[in-house]
């Protein structure tokens, strides 16, 4: 995909979420809870990613990104906060699987998360 200028960094960005996702189903299917983890997080940061860009929101770092979807999109009601706490969790999650220590995600943790990450690429892509 060639980028050609913003709508196409969108499309990417989103293309990449999409993407993450299902690579959290392959990994699920290998029992790869923690890889899960962190692909349905990385969904959800590139699909929040795109929805700021659309928005001519820039920021510089994952907490920023938070911060900015909570503050514009959360706060205002234009999506439901069941989508800013699923961000927030699986934010807090792949930190603790990517940077702490004995944390092992099971799949009764994190194969609910794959369909509720799902609904938010859905929910995401209609404000897109």
């Amino acid at each position: 995909m060639t980028i050609e200028n913003r709508d196409d960094y969108i499309q990417y960005r989103f293309h990449r979420a999409k993407e993450s996702h299902e690579e959290a189903l392959i990994l699920a299917e290998k029992d790869k809870w923690n890889a899960v983890i962190n692909r349905l997080y990385y969904s959800c940061f590139y699909a929040v990613s795109a929805l700021l860009l659309k928005h001519d929101i820039k920021t510089q770092s994952h907490d920023g990104t938070r911060t900015q979807f909570g503050l514009l999109f959360i706060k205002t009601g234009k999506i439901d906060k069941t989508y800013g706490k699923l961000f927030t969790k699986l934010f807090d999650y792949r930190q603790k699987s990517d940077y702490g220590d004995l944390y092992d995600y099971d799949e009764d943790l994190a194969k609910p998360l794959i369909s509720d990450v799902k609904s938010f690429l859905e929910t995401i892509g209609e404000h897109i």
